[in-house]
């Protein structure tokens, strides 16, 4: 049994999409970061870093007590390693799968994060923040445009946590949309990804979770969110 740390944002998906995939047991234990459960001392025994998604593994391979992983990537990667699903077959694939996964982490979603924030949730627009990182995360939607071409999938033809990363970060804010017009490999690879049954019982989980998704937030939210 898995224990899931989660809230729905987009790295919280992440893990939800691979956990459908592969269908594991698991138990969600809801993290409500607009109230600073992030910050409470139970969950920084798991994630010292303050975020969310973290896991604790009650069946781990080597056979001994609970194992918590922190960071969506990491968690991935355990997860694929757990169940020798969706992380690569052989030496290639998987350094594939790992370039790519590190590219999320490090780029795809830290700067759209920062579109977002810009974009959507900043007190004051600030124009050449905006204009910073639109410019930045529409470069990086061509990097993966161009590594699209031809395959179906980031690594091939296979699906693998490559495609879990990256998905949940693709033109995630409503209020503040990006015209993927440009990159219509981007554009056919979301919507195979979207229409797969596991993504559709992955994203339900969020309203299950959070029913007030969507709403302005409130001016506690905003001090939990980006005051602490």
């Amino acid at each position: 049994m898995i224990d899931l740390h989660y809230w729905p944002t987009p790295n919280g998906h992440k893990i939800t999409l691979f956990l459908e995939e592969a269908g594991l047991d698991y138990t969600i234990r809801p993290v409500n970061i607009g109230k600073g459960e992030q910050f409470e001392p139970a969950f920084l025994a798991i994630s010292p870093n303050n975020r969310m998604p973290a896991i604790v593994d009650h069946a781990p391979a080597d056979g001994g007590a609970p194992l918590g992983v922190f960071e969506s990537g990491a968690i991935l990667r355990y997860l694929a390693d757990k169940t020798g699903k969706f992380g690569g077959h052989d030496l290639r694939t998987r350094t594939c799968v790992d370039e790519w996964l590190a590219w999320q982490v490090g780029g795809l979603g830290p700067m759209t994060g920062q579109y977002g924030h810009f974009n959507v949730y900043a007190p004051e627009k600030i124009a050449y923040a905006i204009e910073r990182y639109t410019k930045e995360v529409l470069r990086l939607l061509g990097v993966l445009d161009r590594r699209l071409a031809g395959r179906a999938f980031i690594a091939g033809d296979d699906y693998t946590i490559a495609d879990m990363a990256a998905y949940p970060w693709i033109n995630p804010y409503t209020k503040a949309p990006l015209d993927l017009a440009p990159f219509a490999d981007v554009r056919r690879w979301q919507a195979a990804i979207a229409a797969r049954p596991a993504t559709q019982r992955a994203y339900a989980r969020g309203p299950e979770v959070n029913p007030d998704a969507g709403k302005p937030l409130t001016d506690e939210e905003r001090k939990q969110l980006f005051g602490r």
